[in-house]
């Protein structure tokens, strides 16, 4: 009999007692264990300020002790779960870290628990008063802000990297479970050696170790290419392996290491590698969207703990707003997706989510999965994280796989939806293949999104938020135009977040979904986008004004495939067991449509028109290229700005068609009247909080662009 249906059997006994399925005269089968919840809290300390009648807050740190039940129903999507070791209680279970910020007093808490996902184990939305004093405004408003970890594969590097550990599965008998790996190898300077797993993404996560150091067997390769499509040159066996060297003391062979590649030839920066080789040891690393979920509702329910340590949020809470930014906002869309949002109990377990800057899915419920991945146009192009539907609708027909069922078709069926915001910077476009989440499969009509979803693109932005021209860099060497976008989506972020509060808490409705459309002409084919002829301007590279080269747009942008992992893969839920690395192509294509531009700005034409795109000082591209020609690439999450010229003179002489500064604002208090008007806008339509538009007004002020 099957592991599996031993385990399971109990649970069905307990519904057809009448059966008698216990044994003679219909005895009552003993109650299932229910899965108990351990909580340590290891510190508590001042958080630096006081904030209105919430008053002090503080910081605390600790870890939760868990227990997954593999028989509930609800857990039984987990991969691999039925073959994670199991307690006494035949539980399965995980230890996740955690930090909170919460007001001192709790009983001027406002009753709203704030989940923010780690990216990577890293937390990154911690308000920092110092660098943003308007997230005050959380605090002000008494949230509890909670940080719990999510990810399986974090390594414990710094005491401020949240992890959380989730069992290895292993076959019925004990014995290791091995299968095939990918990994990219993508060096940065010549090496003689690179550590696994590798890629730009995920290269500091813990690795899955080779089933074995001979990489002579067969399901070991090592190729390079420089582009992702060029055809893969193979690297023999001889000249590579799984250890440790450098071109000193230890040349190759090197040392035998399972975490390292030693390359005979050396990693030569211009190309990229693929290394495919037989993995062991897979971690159940699904656990980690159950210790989420369960997590979240133990902080809003619970009174004690399993051995009556007291929960420090007990009886405040009353609404969840839960959040991810980048891989952690792709990760809330899986929570959501796997059916996750329900509670063991059947509530919901977050009423609001807001993932940001989040296109995709994360993979993170797969044998072998790798949650830190990521996707751009030379690496990572066929990652894992690419064959869960984009589609929000739980009746969404992706016409390009055949087939259908959205992001929400299991929280419709449990009555566990959340009130739903999902944030788009033109990156998500450009490289993170952004619009499939509005259009149809084949790119051919604009999607209806559900009642309960606002969708909003932030114009003109890239995929990190940094705004502002203190924020542009440019080192000719690296990238072809200026580094970064001035037009930014922090503040946009800060008011929305207010905004899907006031949507959960009060049932206030937010501002309209602001997105890029087919029918209006805002969303078009990338070869469809109408530049306006850029060049002439300088910028200062090392003290010295340097030209910037004349824009010339490519139409570069990330292809999505249907990509095929094999028989045993199951793709619509970025479970089961890929069996194809690389994975197959189909011969089919999702569309890629990007936001059209202002033909004579080139800033983009829809979405949320921050302050910066409204009174503008210079175009904010939503990519850039990098300078080596040879690899015909994108820059890595990154923009590009380009200023206008000053005067009129300047523009008309270097045959620059976009308007001067001095065209649109005249001179300084002109500009100035031209942020005031934007930021006011901005305020009325509940895309900018006024201590944020009186922010950026008096940075006008500050720093004139014209005399």
């Amino acid at each position: 009999m099957k592991r599996g249906f031993l385990r399971i059997l109990p649970w069905a006994c307990a519904l057809v007692l009448a059966a008698g399925c216990g044994g003679g005269g219909g005895t009552r089968p003993e109650p299932r264990p229910q899965p108990q919840m351990r909580l340590t809290i290891t510190s508590v300390e001042p958080y630096p300020g006081s904030f209105g009648d919430v008053g002090e807050y503080e910081r605390v740190r600790g870890m939760l002790q868990g227990e997954v039940d593999p028989r509930d129903p609800r857990n039984a999507i987990i991969q691999d779960l039925e073959l994670a070791p199991v307690n006494d209680r035949g539980m399965v279970e995980y230890t996740a870290e955690f930090m909170m910020l919460k007001p001192k007093d709790m009983s001027r808490a406002s009753g709203v628990l704030r989940y923010d996902a780690p990216n990577r184990g890293n937390v990154l939305t911690e308000p920092n008063l110092a660098t943003a004093p308007s997230d005050a405004i959380y605090f002000e408003r008494g949230y509890v802000l909670l940080y719990s970890a999510w990810q399986g594969d974090v390594p414990k590097s710094s005491p401020n990297r949240l992890t959380v550990t989730v069992p290895v599965a292993r076959n019925p008998d004990g014995s290791p479970i091995t299968g095939p790996y990918r990994a990219e190898l993508v060096p940065a300077v010549p090496t003689p050696v690179m550590s696994l797993p590798g890629g730009v993404f995920n290269g500091t996560m813990m690795p899955y170790p080779p089933a074995s150091l001979d990489n002579t067997q067969p399901g070991y390769s090592l190729t390079k290419r420089v582009k992702e499509t060029d055809p893969r040159i193979p690297i023999p066996a001889s000249d590579w392996k799984f250890a440790d060297c450098n071109t000193t003391d230890n040349p190759f062979p090197g040392t035998p290491d399972e975490t390292r590649i030693c390359l005979k030839e050396g990693f030569d920066p211009d190309y990229l590698y693929e290394l495919v080789y037989v993995a062991r040891d897979p971690l159940v690393m699904g656990v980690g969207l159950a210790a989420l979920r369960d997590t979240i509702s133990f902080f809003r329910d619970a009174q004690a703990d399993a051995d009556g340590n007291p929960n420090p949020l007990a009886g405040r809470i009353t609404h969840t707003l839960c959040q991810g930014t980048s891989q952690s906002g792709n990760a809330m869309k899986t929570f959501l997706h796997l059916g996750f949002n329900e509670g063991r109990d059947g509530r919901r377990v977050c009423d609001g989510m807001f993932a940001h800057v989040a296109a995709r899915q994360t993979n993170v419920n797969m044998r072998f999965a790798v949650p830190g991945g990521g996707g751009g146009l030379r690496t990572d192009h066929t990652a894992f994280g690419q064959t869960a539907p984009r589609g929000l609708a739980a009746d969404y027909q992706d016409d390009v796989a055949g087939r259908r069922g959205g992001v929400m078709r299991r929280c419709t069926q449990s009555n566990a939806c959340p009130k739903f915001f999902l944030g788009l910077s033109g990156t998500e476009f450009w490289q993170l293949q952004g619009s499939p989440v509005l259009t149809d499969a084949l790119g051919l009509r604009d999607l209806e999104q559900p009642d309960n979803v606002r969708i909003y693109y932030y114009s003109s932005t890239q995929h990190g938020g940094l705004g502002g021209l203190s924020s542009i860099s440019w080192s000719p060497s690296s990238t072809v135009y200026p580094r970064g976008t001035v037009a930014e989506f922090n503040d946009t972020f800060r008011a929305l977040f207010i905004a899907l509060e006031d949507w959960v808490v009060r049932d206030v409705p937010p501002p309209d979904s602001q997105v890029p459309r087919i029918d209006d002409g805002t969303l078009v084919r990338p070869h469809q986008v109408t530049f306006p002829v850029m060049r002439g301007v300088k910028w200062p590279v090392d003290g010295t004004p340097t030209e910037i080269p004349e824009f010339q747009y490519r139409a570069l942008h990330n292809g999505f495939k249907l990509l095929d992992f094999g028989p045993q893969y199951i793709p619509e839920d970025e479970s089961g067991i890929a069996t194809y690395l690389p994975p197959h192509y189909t011969g089919r294509d999702y569309a890629i449509l990007v936001p059209q531009v202002d033909p004579h700005t080139g800033l983009t034409l829809a979405g949320i028109r921050s302050v910066a795109v409204r009174a503008p000082v210079g175009t904010s591209i939503e990519f850039n290229y990098v300078a080596n020609p040879a690899w015909d690439d994108l820059a890595n999450l990154s923009g590009a700005f380009i200023p206008f010229h000053r005067t009129e003179a300047e523009r008309i002489a270097a045959g620059d068609t976009r308007p001067s500064l001095e065209s649109l604002y005249g001179n300084q208090a002109g500009y100035v009247a031209a942020v005031r008007t934007a930021a006011e806008a901005l305020v009325a339509e509940r895309f900018l909080l006024q201590r944020d538009a009186d922010r950026l007004i008096q940075q006008a002020i500050d720093n004139p662009v014209l005399p």
